[in-house]
């Protein structure tokens, strides 16, 4: 950051969000934001890396060179187990409720802030629906299911798109008829080779997303488009 080394530790917890401190200047960090919340560094910020979050199967469909992270051998008893999420949400209540929406706490929502806007969408809907066209502030954008039906995705796209049932395709274009696949680029038409600009999507649980957001909104399903 900014020329320095930072060397990170977890530190404790915050409202049910991770908090680390650097070794080099004491600072404190917040998990979501990457800001610094206290020490030396208060309000510096970390640079944002772009990340997904996809299914193995998808993601080495997409990098077949791809590697993986290795579990260190020596520390493979100290790993969360698989079913993590369901013990600690049974054993400890969230920190923080916000009762709006009709969502509870634990809820997965995928939130975007862009465009002078941020907004949570229901991760379930989102799946159901396939495909949302929706506007951020004065920008269209859409949320898209990649073919595995889990993978979200979300790009600044102008126009009418609708989903389609191929796997290497996924939706189609109204104006053109130009297919796109999940990547955001077109594979055909008179549009293709071009590709939509992408735009970040935050997995996370309601509770927190509304906590460091508190002037976000929800979506509530007026952008919806039909499947052909």
């Amino acid at each position: 950051m900014n020329g320095l080394i930072l060397t990170f530790h977890l530190a404790g917890i915050n409202n049910q969000n991770f908090l680390m401190r650097d070794e080099e200047t004491g600072s404190y960090w917040q998990q979501i934001s990457g800001r610094a919340i206290a020490g030396p560094l208060k309000g510096s910020a970390l640079q944002l890396l772009p990340s997904e979050e996809l299914t193995f199967a998808l993601w080495k469909h997409e990098q077949p060179d791809g590697i993986v992270l290795k579990e260190v051998a020596a520390y493979v008893s100290k790993y969360a187990p698989k079913d993590w999420e369901t013990k600690i949400a049974a054993a400890y209540p969230a920190a923080l409720t916000f009762p709006e929406h009709g969502l509870d706490s634990r809820d997965i929502m995928l939130g975007i802030e862009g465009y002078g806007e941020a907004r949570a969408y229901r991760y379930k809907q989102v799946v159901n629906e396939k495909l949302i066209e929706d506007h951020l502030g004065s920008e269209p954008v859409i949320l898209i299911v990649g073919p595995d039906g889990a993978s979200v995705r979300a790009f600044h796209a102008a126009e009418n798109f609708y989903r389609t049932d191929d796997a290497g395709a996924i939706m189609m274009d109204s104006a053109t008829g130009s297919r796109w696949n999940f990547q955001g680029c077109a594979i055909d038409g008179n549009l293709k080779g071009k590709c939509l600009e992408r735009v970040r999507v935050m997995k996370d649980f309601w509770f927190d997303w509304r906590n460091y957001h508190p002037a976000t909104t929800v979506y509530s399903g007026a952008g919806r488009r039909p499947k052909l």
